[in-house]
């Protein structure tokens, strides 16, 4: 099983220095993939969580691509509806060779009614829109991976007819037991938080990867034994402070991988 990280590319404490660290520290610590997120028109719905600067995805990753040899790259995720499929496909692709091979597809519908008015889509109609991008995304680029992102029935259907992965975000391990024994044959590769606790957590309410080390470690063992394929580590937990303080995730990402690839 594979290890990467949800890297922040937005907030008040990113810039180009804190992302060529953040991109250093991911390939360093020798985890496999690195992701960023998506957002186009910063909203007050969206500044509210992701507040600018918002470096915007495919720009951010095919500069991180020069300055990084190994680590593979990708976004978690596209939100496919604000952007012609003809124009991702052109940009994944070009995005793919640039960086020789190492791009991974995250993509979803999208949640915020207010950047879907800014943008002139319909937010009514991001289900329909994403399932006709991404059949053209499949025919386009049938050789770059595409995981589907979301958590409700309806990401899993879609991740199962267009996609090579689902990409469900921050749970609890549980629901994610439950939901990969009902689809037994769909590959995945979860989101999880990742916040290091001095005292364990409650495991029937806690999220997957946020606990003690030692129940960050067990998680992602149950992970790999229901078959998990990567698991991308989220170290941001939603106040946009935290981005003026990396220090603290690299550390937990520090903690982590020695002693994953110990246990490994």
């Amino acid at each position: 099983m594979h290890l990467g990280v949800n890297v922040p590319n937005f907030g008040p404490g990113t810039d180009p220095g804190v992302l060529r660290e953040w991109a250093a520290t991911v390939e360093g610590l020798g985890f496999d993939l690195l992701m960023v997120s998506d957002h186009v028109a910063i909203t007050p719905d969206v500044a509210e969580r992701y507040p600018e600067p918002f470096y915007e995805p495919f720009t951010t990753l095919s500069w991180l691509a020069g300055i990084t040899t190994k680590v593979r790259l990708g976004t978690t995720v596209l939100v496919l509806p604000y952007r012609h499929p003809l124009l991702v496909a052109r940009m994944a692709t070009n995005l793919d060779q640039l960086s020789d091979g190492r791009l991974v597809l995250g993509v979803g519908a999208g949640w915020s009614p207010q950047e879907f008015a800014a943008l002139g889509v319909p937010h009514a109609e991001r289900g329909r829109l994403t399932d006709e991008y991404l059949a053209t995304l499949r025919a386009e680029i049938p050789t770059i991976p595409i995981w589907v992102g979301g958590n409700s029935k309806t990401a899993i259907r879609r991740a199962i007819r267009f996609g090579d992965a689902w990409h469900p975000l921050r749970n609890t391990l549980p629901w994610l037991r439950s939901a990969v024994t009902d689809y037994s044959k769909l590959a995945f590769a979860p989101r999880i938080a990742l916040r290091l606790t001095d005292e364990p957590g409650e495991d029937g309410e806690r999220l997957a990867g946020v606990g003690t080390l030692d129940q960050i470690l067990g998680d992602l063992d149950e992970l790999r034994s229901l078959g998990a394929g990567t698991v991308l580590l989220d170290p941001y937990h939603g106040d946009p402070e935290e981005t003026r303080r990396p220090q603290a995730a690299w550390q937990a990402l520090t903690a982590v991988a020695a002693h994953w690839r110990t246990a490994s």
